[in-house]
């Protein structure tokens, strides 16, 4: 089997060494070792690297493992990896069967596995920090800690069910699972009130960027990936479909979505890429509508309107509410781009739009904006209080305080399947004290014991291996080759 890294290649083979165990043909377990790699049949020298061979159970899987470092070229791994290729028993590993092994020898849970494959996907430094958590068992110890409640409100239904009609317990058992299931019940709503956050974290932030044909969008999108992923023209309608950049900004997973103009039009191609670009709206975690302060001038100024909202395309106004986040842009091309002019502009903006102002930014910014920014895209004035403002907002939003860490704890779902098994258990919670609240006495108690145990069942399945072979084969295949 074969494992590989970026840095370098991590290989089980034949290595160089004498046990102190007294089995000559092994090397010394937990120790590097120096060595050549020759080729098994020509005995041709390959490479130089390190091995180090781990004796079972004292190995990530808990097996006999010998691993092979070597440098990362690529001809120097396909000569390796045809040489191992001749051995007898020797092939490469699957994808995840390195994790697999170590899960099906009780190393590791699901959320582990689960947190391991985010450490190696993470992008940026709050995604490795949340991985890493998993990955070492916090999440692991939560859940085991919410079954482990489950079970001790079973066990009192139990003694109801088997002692009840004697003096050996109280008599108010029932009722303290009951209350204990409530308590319960209320903590998994608050664990699933978190608006999604963990997913969010672990996939990315959408911040979908719209607004008129030629207002910058594109431009700001090439300004925040530091490149040219957007092609940038004068001529408007110029980008027709969703473009996505995955960023690192201030150790955030951001996907900045760079969308089609909003306007009417009786092109074909570009009313596809308007309607594609109002979904990714609705879907987005941060909406950033990018308006040209000229055009806004242009409007303000020109129009006989007596409302500025009328002044505003409808096509842009329909997009814009309490959540959405305004950049005006072009500032350096503004014939009066004074503090107060622009307050104006927004502040009638506001009370056409706004029933209540945005809830993001507890402290004000000078100029006192707070979901608003003006800048310049092309010249750069602007841009850096600007992206400051926009990452106060997401961890505004997503509760993180200036570090990246949440003010009160990281959520405990990262992932869907751990979120419909927490839904189900919730349901089966709410069915037991519905039972218990009956007035048919015993009968009620037996068959909300049974959802208890149902309930047990949901939660366990978020980190035991309660599950069936397809379920553990989704959380292992998107594993890289080997790991």
């Amino acid at each position: 089997m074969i494992r590989h890294t970026r840095a370098s290649s991590v290989g089980q083979t034949y290595s160089e060494g004498t046990s102190k165990t007294g089995d000559a043909n092994l090397p010394t377990p937990w120790k590097m070792h120096l060595v050549s790699v020759v080729d098994s049949e020509s005995e041709e020298m390959l490479d130089e690297g390190l091995s180090v061979y781990f004796k079972a159970p004292k190995s990530f899987t808990t097996e006999d493992v010998l691993e092979l470092h070597v440098h990362s070229g690529r001809a120097i791994l396909s000569s390796i990896l045809h040489s191992i290729s001749k051995l007898p028993g020797c092939r490469l590993a699957a994808p995840g069967e390195f994790t697999r092994r170590a899960f099906d020898a009780g190393r590791m849970d699901l959320t582990q596995v689960e947190g391991l494959r985010d450490l190696i996907d993470a992008e940026t430094d709050e995604q490795r920090r949340w991985a890493l958590g998993a990955a070492k068992g916090a999440v692991r110890d939560e859940v085991e800690a919410l079954r482990q409640e489950i079970i001790a409100c079973l066990m009192l239904c139990e003694a109801e069910i088997d002692f009840g009609d004697t003096e050996e317990i109280d008599g108010d058992v029932v009722h303290r699972a009951k209350d204990r299931a409530i308590a319960l019940t209320d903590t998994l709503k608050e664990y699933l009130r978190d608006s999604r956050k963990g997913e969010i974290m672990r996939s990315g932030i959408r911040v979908v960027i719209f607004g008129e044909p030629n207002a910058g969008k594109s431009s700001l999108l090439n300004w925040l990936a530091q490149r040219q992923a957007a092609i940038v023209t004068p001529v408007p309608g110029t980008t027709r479909d969703i473009l996505e950049v995955a960023l690192d900004l201030g150790g955030l997973p951001i996907i900045a979505c760079d969308t089609a103009g909003l306007r009417e039009t009786h092109d074909a191609v570009e009313l596809i890429g308007v309607e594609r670009a109002k979904e990714a709206i609705r879907q987005a975690d941060i909406a950033l509508c990018v308006v040209s302060i000229p055009e806004l001038e242009h409007r303000y100024q020109h129009s006989c309107e007596s409302s500025l909202k009328k002044k505003w395309p409808s096509e842009i106004l329909s997009l814009i509410n309490s959540q959405t986040l305004i950049l005006l842009n072009k500032v350096d091309l503004a014939t009066a781009p004074c503090p107060q002019q622009l307050e104006e502009y927004m502040g009638i903006l506001v009370g056409e739009l706004r029933a209540k102002p945005i809830p993001v930014l507890e402290e004000e910014d000078a100029g006192g904006e707070r979901w608003w920014w003006s800048a310049s895209v092309t010249t750069g004035e602007g841009m850096q209080r600007f992206v400051d403002g926009l990452l106060r907002c997401i961890r505004k939003r997503l509760e993180l305080d200036s570090n990246g860490y949440e003010n009160k704890r990281e959520p405990l779902i990262r992932h869907a399947r751990q979120r419909m098994h927490m839904e189900n258990a919730v349901e089966y919670l709410e069915q037991f004290i519905r039972s218990v609240d009956g007035k048919d006495g015993h009968l009620n108690v037996v068959l909300g014991a049974e959802e208890l145990r149902y309930a047990a069942r949901e939660i366990g399945q978020i980190s035991r291996a309660v599950t069936v072979d397809d379920v553990l084969d989704a959380v292992f295949r998107d594993f890289c080759i080997g790991k």
